[in-house]
């Protein structure tokens, strides 16, 4: 390989690392290229091991992969520093994905995959979202894993934080 041209490959590889973020392995400690935390999703497994020990709010993506807004509020919501820390600090979160094929054990229940429209749909999303299949969805649950209320459309991160303090103020 010639000299110039592996100067380039590895400024691409930086510009690259830079520009996608680097992120370290370890769940409890992610964070971008810039220094940001990432939020930590979690499955619904994990949430439900985290109740036994620490019972609080959970606040629920529920987004498609072809959902432009869905991805929109990722790099712009979901990045905003405010956002992060006030999540970590007063809920469990999950992003779930409404057409996810795999099984989703919930409350006891499994909640499977079923045929219908496109691209189909998971029960689960079905049932947290009742007959409103709008993407993206903010779904918040109370300590007990019972539905508060759902919140359609995009957010910003002004219009999420008031959503968010106003949700974890209410009483159980």
């Amino acid at each position: 390989m010639s000299k110039s041209l592996l100067v380039q490959v590895t400024a691409l590889a930086g510009l690259a690392a830079v520009l996608f973020g680097t992120v370290s392995w370890s769940d409890s400690d992610r964070t971008t290229a810039f220094g940001q935390p990432e939020i930590q999703w979690l499955t619904w497994e994990e949430v439900t091991r985290r109740m036994e020990a620490a019972p609080r709010k959970i606040f629920v993506d529920i987004y498609t992969d072809w959902c432009g807004w869905c991805k929109v509020m990722d790099k712009k919501t979901f990045t905003d520093p405010a956002i992060q820390k006030y999540l970590k600090k007063n809920f469990h979160i999950v992003k779930f994905d409404a057409e996810r094929k795999n099984p989703v054990p919930f409350k006891g229940k499994q909640y499977e995959w079923v045929a219908g429209g496109r691209r189909g749909i998971n029960q689960l999303a079905l049932e947290l979202l009742g007959s409103r299949l709008s993407y993206p969805t903010l779904v918040y649950l109370d300590e007990n894993m019972n539905k508060i209320t759902s919140s359609p459309g995009y957010k910003t991160p002004e219009q999420l934080i008031q959503e968010l303090k106003a949700i974890n103020d209410m009483k159980s």
